[in-house]
């Protein structure tokens, strides 16, 4: 059963066995888990259906530096479906030494390992609508393929891997998609418009016994469950606890001042120029698995190097050359710089960064658009019929460049540092919550990361024939910042550990001071790997359905 909230009386009770708040991919993906479980469920969504100016206000904030970050508004969406409205789909999971403690990284190391993840990847992957858990050549692709192309002819390296994937989903809104279902489970109702406000502890603070919620006009009911699932995201989650004063009255399991702590996201970038070298190919676009999914190859900084190196998680793909330069001649990538102002913010920002062409430049986009119409023509045939018209869509932009010539595009893992964090900020939303204040920070680890997997790509590249990397070292630390925090990728402000001092869920995603309430999420993730969390979120949440389901009562 689907509802509104704005159908509730004020004051209306409502009753059930698990509230879970916040319906995106997480919480979405443990109230499909559970439909048939004979528990009673409630899924609580803040928005509505559909995108909407006032329920995007509500995320309003402040940043401490607006070049690092983006608005707290942006890359997020309060609406049924939550942020996989608008995810490009790009899916993989963790890698096994992610979940390690890595003694060259501070605050690493998770409560649980990769085996305690292993069963729940294949369903979460099909939930995501991304085909098979393959994420390998040889997994995903038949012997013989023609597919099988290697990414870059002749390239041979002890510390990069080329034949890990990235797959793509088609990309599901989890609420278009799993709508149906959802609203035909007996035992579930979904309730749109229904904003969690506040957490009533009992009075020995280790139990909550209601959670205070606000519909629309800010009018106010709650609910009563036995147990209670925070899913609202890597942002809202920490929000709803920091506003909520708890048994120390720092806010719900906050006694040790670490809700919002260890703030991570991403670092990505693009850098350089990649030549590939006479006699050599290289492949840089998509290839269509064996189940039909689009799938994607990249450099990956194997463990071994990772330790030898003393980095982080790092991956780069080879990319077409910086849309704002008009020297690539390609039309198709000036068309994109100059409809700028009709791309959405969280695809603009990464197609164009700050740099601006100046009039002289923009006629230059003029002219590539009209000297190579032809190749613009053909490629927008295929991004109509691939893209707009397609059930699974084309993933990206790829352009072939006419000569051997790429640029490199990365995407490093973050160091978690207590000191990046999300606080409430001054203002108030409309139903008196603390808005949020975002303090994002990185490490001088993160640039090194960079800089040394940078340098040993080129290093091998070189050595093994296969092509040149040219890039300026001294300005990877503006690359890898000209975005700032990467997009959408709010991780780690709810840890999860087994020190109470240091985390503050343990390894079933239990809050340790409260005895009946969970978390799901990006926000428990200890570090954040080089992967897009979307897949993690849903494997942890099929896991988290596991133990609810195996445990009826919260005992430790």
């Amino acid at each position: 059963m689907i509802v509104d909230a704005a159908t509730l009386p004020a004051g209306t009770l409502l009753e059930a066995d698990l509230c879970i708040a916040g319906a995106g991919a997480a919480g979405i993906a443990l109230a499909l888990a559970l439909a048939d479980s004979g528990l009673d469920v409630i899924l609580l969504e803040a928005g509505g259906e559909h995108e909407s100016a006032a329920a995007q206000d509500f995320y309003a904030g402040t940043v401490a530096d607006e070049r690092l970050h983006s608005p707290t508004h942006r890359y997020r969406q309060r609406r049924f479906g939550g942020s996989t409205t608008i995810w490009g789909g790009r899916c993989m999971p963790l890698d096994p030494i992610d979940f390690a403690r890595r003694d060259w990284i501070p605050d690493s190391g998770w409560p649980i390992g990769p085996r305690d993840l292993a069963a729940w990847y294949p369903p979460a992957n099909r939930l995501c609508e991304a085909g098979d858990f393959a994420y390998t050549i040889d997994e995903a692709f038949g012997e013989g393929a023609p597919l099988r192309r290697p990414l870059v002819e002749g390239f041979a390296s002890d510390a990069f891997r080329t034949d890990t994937l990235e797959r793509f989903s088609v990309p599901t809104d989890f609420a278009r998609r799993w709508r149906r279902p959802l609203a035909r489970a007996e035992r579930l109702r979904v309730v749109l418009g229904a904003s969690a406000a506040g957490l009533g502890l009992g009075g020995s603070g280790r139990r909550l016994e209601t959670l205070d919620v606000r519909g629309p006009g800010g009018r106010a009911f709650a609910v009563r469950a036995r147990r209670y699932v925070l899913a609202a995201g890597g942002l809202e989650t920490p929000r709803l606890l920091l506003a909520s004063p708890g048994a120390s009255g720092r806010g719900v399991g906050n006694a040790h001042d670490v809700v919002g702590r260890y703030y991570m996201c991403h670092l990505a970038g693009t850098i350089g120029t990649i030549e590939i070298a006479p006699g050599h190919r290289a492949w840089h676009g998509y290839d269509v698995a064996d189940d039909g999914v689009y799938c994607r190859r990249r450099f990956a900084l194997t463990a071994e190097a990772q330790r030898r190196l003393g980095t982080v998680n790092f991956i780069a793909r080879l990319h077409h050359p910086r849309i704002t330069d008009p020297r690539h001649r390609t039309g198709i990538l000036s068309l994109l710089y100059l409809a700028k102002s009709v791309i959405p913010y969280e695809y603009g920002k990464r197609l164009h960064g700050d740099e601006r062409a100046g009039p002289a430049g923009w006629l230059a986009h003029v002219r590539n658009v009209v000297a190579d119409a032809p190749g613009t023509a053909r490629f927008l045939a295929h991004w109509v019929r691939h893209r707009t018209l397609a059930e699974r869509k084309f993933p990206s932009v790829i352009v072939h460049p006419r000569s051997p010539r790429y640029s490199l595009d990365f995407h490093a893992e973050q160091v978690p540092l207590r000191d990046s964090r999300v606080t409430l900020g001054s203002g108030r939303d409309a139903h008196g919550m603390p808005r949020l204040h975002v303090d994002w920070r990185y490490a001088r680890q993160d640039v090194e990361t960079v800089q040394r997997a940078l340098g040993r790509l080129a290093a091998d590249l070189a050595a093994s024939g296969a092509g040149r990397f040219d890039y300026d070292p001294q300005t990877v630390e503006h690359e890898m910042t000209r975005y700032g925090a990467y997009g959408g990728h709010h991780i780690g402000t709810a840890r999860m550990g087994t020190d109470p001092r240091t985390s503050v869920v343990d390894a079933d995603c239990r809050l340790h001071e409260v005895d009946n309430l969970y978390l799901a999420g990006a926000a428990v993730f200890p570090t954040s790997s080089q992967a897009n969390p979307t897949l993690t979120i849903v494997a942890l949440a099929l896991r988290l359905a596991d133990h609810l389901r195996r445990t009826p009562e919260d005992v430790r």
